[in-house]
This record gives structure tokens, sequence and C-alpha cells, in this order.
């Protein structure tokens, strides 16, 4: 099923059934889980549970939960009513649930991480062969959006996550911009980061290139700046984890610290100069951004400090009307769940990265683990998470799958004398 879902991805966005694929996957193979955890060794061997469920997934669990207590906690405050209590209460199920059900899966079931890199090769390659199509289409006259499918009538965050483009002009530059199977262009670049990492890890070099190519052109045609950092940050930073445990690495970075005394007020005109060009190439992007998080940051310290306001809200016109608690998943989660909403997603992103952290610093092992949280924590910074979980989902798989491989290797060392005294 893991399989399948990732190689047919075009396909199922070309019917505009990808929103409504990943909450459903999520759902049944949870389950399966849950069977899986209940029944045991009566259960066929293929599916056993592969062991207990290690802590981090539990924090996950817990965490998620929380989320939903406070989604409630919220919509009781602001006197929401029923209906729009069950209605978010059904988001939450297509969102943040998702953030504890794929690592639940990947940790339970017996899946491999192969399975999930060469899947996401192959779907590299469909978008290699489809790219000169996408690329073409502006040039060619074609329309922005092809169709928007009826699935639409089951409801979501908006219509573009049931509808299938070519591509899209951006507004600020009347330029064409490519999303592939996102719903829009920056998220897709973080999905090619996200490719970029797995296809890393696959032995054969034809898949391993295909990958890599494809996660380059999603990045470069989105046109994104997230994009361009994530592949450089998420694709180097792990492998210079073991760096940490290296001592000339630290005397390097002891000459490097003390050479600051020179260099350093140059080099600090230069990261400013950096940044205020990283930002002016999309200014009006950048402005509507900030101004959504500083009437957020305002909202929630003055009205919601410890469950929010339970739902976004529409925004004014400075912001051209862009819903307050939108495109930023910690300035929402402040607005829309409070304090305690924020602290039920951090908790558990901070174990999983300290875990993948500590991994990748040990051996090649946690590489791929960290290049994918750091990808998360990248999406926070520019996107609301929950409503991309269902795209996001073989990150997931695999970060569920990491935490059961550090559960397996804890246990190895005991289970060795323990069979020898039996013996």
């Amino acid at each position: 099923m893991i399989w399948k879902t990732i190689t047919w991805t075009w396909p199922l966005y070309g019917i505009g059934a990808l929103y409504v694929v990943g909450p459903v996957l999520a759902w049944t193979l949870a389950m399966l889980a849950g069977l899986s955890l209940y029944l045991g060794p009566a259960i066929r061997e293929d599916l056993r549970a592969t062991g207990p469920v290690p802590p981090v997934i539990w924090g996950w669990g817990v965490g998620m939960l929380v989320m939903l207590v406070a989604l409630w906690v919220g919509h009781l405050d602001w006197s929401l009513g029923m209906k729009q209590t069950i209605k978010s209460s059904i988001g939450w199920a297509k969102g943040w649930a998702l953030l504890a059900l794929f690592p639940l899966i990947g940790a339970v079931l017996p899946i491999r991480r192969e399975i999930l890199v060469r899947a996401q090769c192959r779907l590299g390659l469909v978008t290699l062969c489809l790219a000169p199509v996408l690329l073409a289409a502006p040039h060619l006259g074609l329309p922005e959006r092809i169709w928007t499918s009826p699935l639409k009538a089951i409801g979501g965050p908006g219509p573009e996550y049931f509808s299938v483009y070519f591509f899209t002009f951006d507004p600020a530059s009347w330029t064409p911009r490519w999303q592939f199977y996102a719903p829009w262009s920056p998220f897709a670049a973080l999905l090619g980061v996200s490719t970029v990492l797995f296809a890393l890890e696959d032995t054969d070099k034809r898949w391993r290139a295909a990958g890599i190519a494809a996660g380059v052109l999603m990045i470069l045609a989105s046109k994104s700046r997230m994009g361009l950092v994530g592949l450089v940050a998420c694709t180097m930073g792990p492998r210079m984890m073991p760096l940490v445990l290296r001592s000339w690495a630290w005397a390097a970075a002891a000459g490097l610290t003390a050479s600051l005394a020179i260099t350093g007020t140059w080099l600090a005109r230069t990261i400013s100069n950096g940044v205020d060009a990283f930002k002016g190439a999309r200014a009006d992007s950048t402005r509507v951004r900030e101004t959504l998080q500083r009437i957020a940051e305002e909202r929630w310290r003055e009205e919601a400090v410890w469950f929010g306001h339970g739902t976004v809200q529409p925004g004014p016109h400075i912001v051209e009307y862009m819903p307050i608690g939108s495109h930023h998943t910690w300035f929402g989660l402040l607005f829309v769940k409070g304090l305690v909403g924020l602290l039920a997603f951090a908790v558990p992103l901070i174990w999983q990265t300290s875990l993948a952290l500590r991994d990748a610093a040990m051996g090649p092992r946690g590489r791929l683990p960290l290049g994918l949280c750091m990808v998360i924590v990248l999406l926070t910074f520019g996107e609301n998470l929950e409503i991309e979980a269902y795209l996001l989902w073989p990150a997931l798989v695999l970060l569920g799958i990491h935490a059961r491989e550090l559960a397996e290797a804890r246990r190895a060392p005991v289970a060795g004398p323990v069979r020898a005294v039996a013996a």
C-alpha cells in the first residue's frame, strides 16, 4: 500500500484525489497497526508488529490528542457552536492527527526504509518524464488550471487541494511558477528537498540520479527561496554532524571563532545584506507574511493566551485578506490553539529531532531522518504544516521507522546475553 500510493502519486493527482488518499491511508494503516499490536503472534507473520511502540511515538500521539483538546476548549471559549466544532474536529483528523498516525505506522508495521527510498525515486522519474509538458505549457498558451475534481465536495482547506495545474502565474512578477503535484509552489520546493534526501539514500546510481534530478527540478521550477535554503542546509547539515565527535573539527571551530575578532564586522554586514536581498526577492510576499505574523502574535497575547481562538479568522486588506493564523505553523498555533497547542507540537518535534541529531552524529543511519526533520522545521516557518501532512507522509513514516531502528538497537545488546543464559 505504501509503495503503490507513492508511485501512483501523479495519477492520483490527475483525478484530484491526493488530499483524500493521505488521511484514508493514515487511518487505515493505523488501524492495521493497532490490530497488529493487539493480536501479537496471532496475526499473519508479515503483518506482525516489529516491537512495542517507541517512547517518541507515544509523544507524538499524546501531543496530537492534546492538540484536539485545545481545539475543543478554544471553540467553547469563543462559542463557535457544535457545527463548527465538528467541522474543525474532522479537520484535525485529516491534518494534525496524521503527524501521530504515520510515525506510528512506520514504527509498528514491518515497513523497510528501502521501500520508501526507491518509491520516491520512481516518483521522481515520472516527474522528469512529465516535466517537458509542464515547462512548455505557459509558452504553448495552455491554461494554468486543467480542472477541479468533484472530490472537492468532501471538503478541505480550499479548491486548490483538488485542482490539477500545469503551472501558475506569480501575481507579483507575472512569471510562471510550477507546483507539480503540490497545492502551491513553495510547498512543492520543500517536497523537492525531501525527494533529494530520499534519493541520496538509494544504492542504485541510476535511480539515485533520477530522484536527485527530479528534486532539484522541483526546487528550481517552483522559484522558492525556502527550497534553495533547504537544498543546501538539509543535505549538508546531516552529513556534517559526525564532525561533532572529531577533536580537529572543534579546534578548527575555535580558530574560526577567534578570527571573528577581525572579520566579525564584515561578516555581519555581509550576512545582513544577504538577508535583505533574500527578503527583497519577493518583497510583497515577505510583507504579507510578516504582517500576518505580527497580527497573529498580538491577538494571541491580548485575547487568548492558553487555548487560542479555535480557528483561523479572515485578515484585513493590508494582508490581502489572507486568514490570520495561516502561512506560519508557530504563529498559527498560537493564534488558533494557544500556548497549549504550540507545546503539544513543539515537544514531540524537538524530541524526534534530538534523536535524529544524536544518531546522525554517530553514523549514516541518522542522516535521512535528520534531513527530513530539518525539512519539517523549515516548513513550519513558511507554511501551516497540518494541511500539508497529506503529502509529507512518506517523511513521517520514515521518522517512525527510525524510531523503531533506535529501539531495536537499544534492545540488541540485551538480547544476546539473555539468549546465552537461556541456552
